[in-house]
């Protein structure tokens, strides 16, 4: 079982930014594609982002693309999501997630078998 821990979610003024991590106790980690989910009350899990297990390819869900920067450190088993120009219709419960196997541009939550618990980003007007 892969175990993803989630940190870095707190409230912040519009405009801000925000570093998520999502650590992990894989190694190797390079073998796992990482995504990035969220869920606002009320609405269904989004994709954010995806990253490749070497990290050189990435690829971001098209309202998020210039305002959110996935990366990772492969020798630290961290995925990180860079949040940008925060706005309040991005407060939502943050996931990471991995998958041995498929594309990164797979969106689909149900394609990834290890989670998260998340954490709590709040963005105030």
């Amino acid at each position: 079982q892969v175990q993803l821990v989630e940190s870095g979610g707190e409230l912040v003024q519009a405009g801000g930014s925000l570093r998520l991590s999502c650590a992990s106790s894989e190694s190797p980690f390079n073998i796992y594609i990482m995504g990035w989910f969220r869920q606002a009350p009320g609405k269904g899990r989004e994709f954010v982002a995806a990253i490749s297990g070497n990290g050189a390819n990435s690829y971001y869900a098209d309202s998020m693309k210039g305002r959110f920067t996935i990366s990772r450190d492969n020798a630290k088993s961290t995925v990180y999501l860079q949040l940008s120009s925060l706005k309040p219709e991005d407060t939502a419960v943050y996931y990471c997630a991995a998958r041995r196997w498929g594309s990164i541009m797979d969106t689909i939550p149900g394609t990834y078998p290890y989670w998260g618990q998340g954490t709590q980003v709040t963005v105030s007007s």
